[in-house]
């Protein structure tokens, strides 16, 4: 463990920058408000939109570097959990494994789900320009993307759910080399403890921080990790 302390170091380090990075994304891409009223074009479809209609507002080289910013930083976040597998070695290999293995999984889909956004926004804002016999068509594409938004989803929530317990499990069971308290640390309590802080935040905190919960999340984790295996 002492000669990887260098490079447990170093991930540690390129996962804290790849999770800003990831959240900065989310901010660009979803931290916006708008009213349906000033939209009527779009109101025909608010079940549909389900708060994706925000994304009218935004210009296109935000959406453009707000999902472009996460899938670069993806390869970082890797390096991350590369370092959390290291830190758990000592524990039961095959369940340390499968945990490397399930955050990494979730992190490669992830990165094509967090893509997406912008062609969410760019049909959005589709919806808004082309007239009105021609939205329907717009509208498909809408509900098919959304499917696969859903498909996708679903895999990345299920791994990181599944990951989160092992981690803990492994790292409650004292032969890692994360202290023993760090079971109750992993990106699954940190975002409920996220959530719950969040609604006693400042409003103008809670605007500028939507959608990058999940982010801000790893941003912890990773910090919490790092700080854990900086002298092992």
């Amino acid at each position: 463990m002492e000669q990887l302390i260098p490079s447990l170091r170093i991930t540690g380090l390129l996962a804290l920058t790849g999770a800003l990075l990831y959240a900065i994304g989310d901010v660009l891409l979803l931290a916006s408000k708008v009213s349906l009223d000033n939209y009527p074009k779009l109101r025909p479809f608010a079940k549909l939109l389900s708060d994706a209609e925000k994304m009218v507002v935004l210009p296109p080289n935000r959406m453009i570097w707000g999902a472009l910013i996460g899938v670069f930083a993806t390869p970082l976040i890797l390096a991350g959990f590369w370092q959390v597998y290291q830190g758990l070695n000592g524990a039961n290999a095959s369940l340390t494994l499968a945990t490397g293995l399930l955050f990494a999984a979730a992190s490669v889909i992830g990165a094509f789900v967090h893509g997406t956004f912008y062609y969410m926004g760019e049909y959005i804002q589709a919806l808004n320009k082309v007239e009105d016999g021609s939205q329907s068509v717009i509208a498909e594409m809408i509900a098919r993307h959304r499917k696969v938004l859903i498909i996708t989803y679903a895999p990345v929530l299920i791994f990181i759910l599944i990951a989160s317990v092992l981690f803990s499990i492994l790292v409650a069971s004292g032969k890692t080399a994360f202290p023993v308290w760090m079971a109750a640390i992993n990106p699954v309590t940190l975002t409920i403890a996220w959530m719950i802080l969040k609604r006693m935040l400042p409003q103008f905190v809670r605007d500028w921080t939507e959608g990058a919960g999940f982010n801000i999340a790893y941003l912890v984790f990773f910090a919490c990790t790092t700080i854990t295996l900086w002298n092992k």
